[in-house]
């Protein structure tokens, strides 16, 4: 009803609608911020949702959003690629990227080149909640399957700055976050070890990309790594 009024009872312009669900990455956000900049005008009808793993896949099954970000690792590929068959969707990646580590500025690991697994032991590991799909295979961080003494687990990616700069915590993940959203305070450091993140998108089967779609591709594609 209210569409209806606005086209032909009020003759407002048509509103501008689009949703993306992502794994808990700041590109993502500021490549929305960059599109909302360049296609909200008068009226508008955006939807983004940072949230777990699963959740994006039935957020773009149920057409709840146009398209989800996540990534693909050969951790988590053949299940993954498993259940979003199941879902009627395909993936399509966009870029590669080696793992980082994502530490404070200070932290006692900061000054190294690469760090590995075993430097980050003694370290509390920060994973993204997951609720009812704990699972490897949903998992937002690479390696999440090795076991740690100190871990804890959030649901915010503010949280996550946070316990970085409070309690020398780190996170595993694409090494991709632009530094003037929190100045020099964190850093990232290759982790020396073999794995990629495929980061892409997943839509419905037979879906096509809307052109708000492919401007949001677009604006993703600026924070493809230099060099895997």
């Amino acid at each position: 009803m209210e569409l209806l009024e606005d086209r032909y009872v009020i003759n407002l312009p048509e509103k501008v609608t689009f949703g993306v669900s992502s794994q808990h990455y700041t590109f993502t956000e500021n490549a929305f911020v960059e599109l909302v900049k360049r296609f909200g005008q008068e009226r508008y009808a955006f939807y983004y949702n940072e949230t777990g793993t699963h959740q994006i896949l039935d957020d773009v099954k149920n057409r709840v959003c146009d398209l989800g970000i996540l990534y693909l690792s050969h951790e988590n590929e053949v299940v993954m690629l498993k259940v979003i068959e199941e879902n009627h969707l395909v993936f399509i990646e966009l870029f590669s990227a080696k793992p980082h580590v994502f530490l404070q500025k200070n932290h006692p690991l900061a000054s190294k080149k690469v760090v590995s697994v075993h430097d980050l032991a003694p370290y509390p590991r920060l994973n993204f909640v997951q609720g009812e799909y704990e699972s490897v295979y949903f998992s937002e961080e690479l390696f999440s399957s090795i076991p740690v003494d100190k871990e804890i687990r959030v649901n915010d990616r503010g949280v996550i700055v946070n316990f970085m700069l409070g309690l020398n915590a780190y996170t595993i993940s694409s090494g991709i976050f632009p530094k003037y959203l929190n100045g020099e305070n964190i850093i990232s450091v290759p982790l020396a070890e073999n794995e990629t993140m495929h980061i892409g998108y997943v839509l419905n089967e037979n879906q096509e990309l809307s052109e708000l779609g492919k401007s949001y591709l677009e604006e993703l594609r600026k924070y493809a790594p230099a060099n895997l």
